[in-house]
């Protein structure tokens, strides 16, 4: 029997990879990236599977489905699907949790480093011109007498605290899901806000959604260390950026180093592009050859269990069972 798989979007050169896993299915592959959602949604009618990154997978475009199986999501968040409608179809939803561990830890890592030290303000001024312009009043931190707040300590915090420890800086955490004052490899876990009156740096790996959505804003700038650093490689809107930009303006915090902002159409704005000692990127943190490749093989082989009737390794939905088009055994 003959399958059809349809790919939303992607941000690497070419589909090698999971075409190769899903051809040797009997997998088609039908590679959308750029057929808008009409064209999506025809080709969608009588798809067996989706795979997925960035774009959004509507209630609308999930309905066009008839026979559809399973939804892929290449990477760790499924807040641009609706699992709810999802689960009524009976699709099953998967994801990647854990492929690119050390690619994220490294960026958030990274950026710390470099606001820390006012790598890019530094390299801009000479290059413009201001070899001795430099101005040491600025609050560098010593990192061994330096603490990092994590919020959200899942596997990406637990990985950045255990690799940053190497430096010296002493790690928190606040997790919803944990108990105030228990301690997971030397990490104590702490309220948020003793998180943010305690931290000289903070990196942010929660998903979003309605609690968390602006998780840092006014209140919270004010509530953190003077120049403290922000990180956020996680969801945009967890960082309201007007009250970003406006402590940074006002010297209530140090720098601010984003993978992710709020506005992600084709030419995007933010009142952080004026800061100073800001750092962003365009959603590159997971990246690496090696986890590029490890997600585009993962991803691929979440479908072919699925469509051969076996659960997913990262099952999203499992309240789906009973209600699939299929028989999950």
């Amino acid at each position: 029997m003959k399958y059809k798989a349809v790919i939303t979007d992607y941000v690497w050169p070419n589909l090698d990879i999971e075409t190769k896993i899903l051809n040797e299915n009997n997998i088609e592959v039908v590679d959308c990236k750029d057929k808008n959602d009409q064209q999506l949604k025809n080709e969608l009618i009588d798809a067996d599977a989706i795979l997925f990154c960035f774009r959004e997978i509507s209630s609308d475009l999930l309905e066009a489905t008839s026979k559809c199986k399973v939804a892929s999501r290449y990477g760790i968040g499924v807040d641009n699907i609706d699992i709810q409608k999802c689960t009524e179809l009976g699709i099953v939803v998967t994801n990647i949790p854990d492929y690119c561990l050390e690619e994220v830890s490294d960026h958030a890592i990274g950026m710390i480093l470099a606001l820390n030290r006012r790598i890019n303000d530094h390299s801009n001024m000479v290059k413009n011109g201001g070899w001795y312009d430099l101005d040491l009043d600025i609050p560098v931190q010593r990192l061994s007498e330096s603490i990092l707040g994590i919020v959200g300590f899942g596997r990406i915090g637990r990985t950045i605290a255990n690799r940053i420890s190497a430096l010296g800086i002493k790690c928190i955490a606040f997790d919803p899901l944990l108990n105030l004052g228990e301690k997971i490899d030397n990490v104590e876990i702490v309220s948020f806000n003793n998180l943010l009156e305690m931290s000289d740096f903070i990196t942010v790996h929660v998903p979003l959604n309605e609690q968390t959505h602006h998780l840092f804003s006014e209140k919270e700038f004010k509530a953190m260390k003077d120049n403290a650093i922000i990180v956020n490689c996680a969801r945009g809107g967890l960082i309201d950026e007007i009250a970003a930009s406006n402590a940074l303006s006002n010297g209530q915090i140090g720098g601010i180093g984003l993978d992710v902002i709020e506005d992600t159409s084709k030419s995007p704005t933010s009142p952080l592009f004026i800061n100073k000692n800001v750092i962003i990127t365009p959603h590159t943190a997971f990246f690496s050859k090696a986890s590029n490749e490890e997600l585009q093989r993962r991803t691929a082989e979440e479908i072919v269990r699925v469509i051969k009737n076996k659960k997913p390794e990262n099952f999203i939905n499992p309240e789906v069972i009973g209600n699939t088009r299929l028989d999950i055994n």
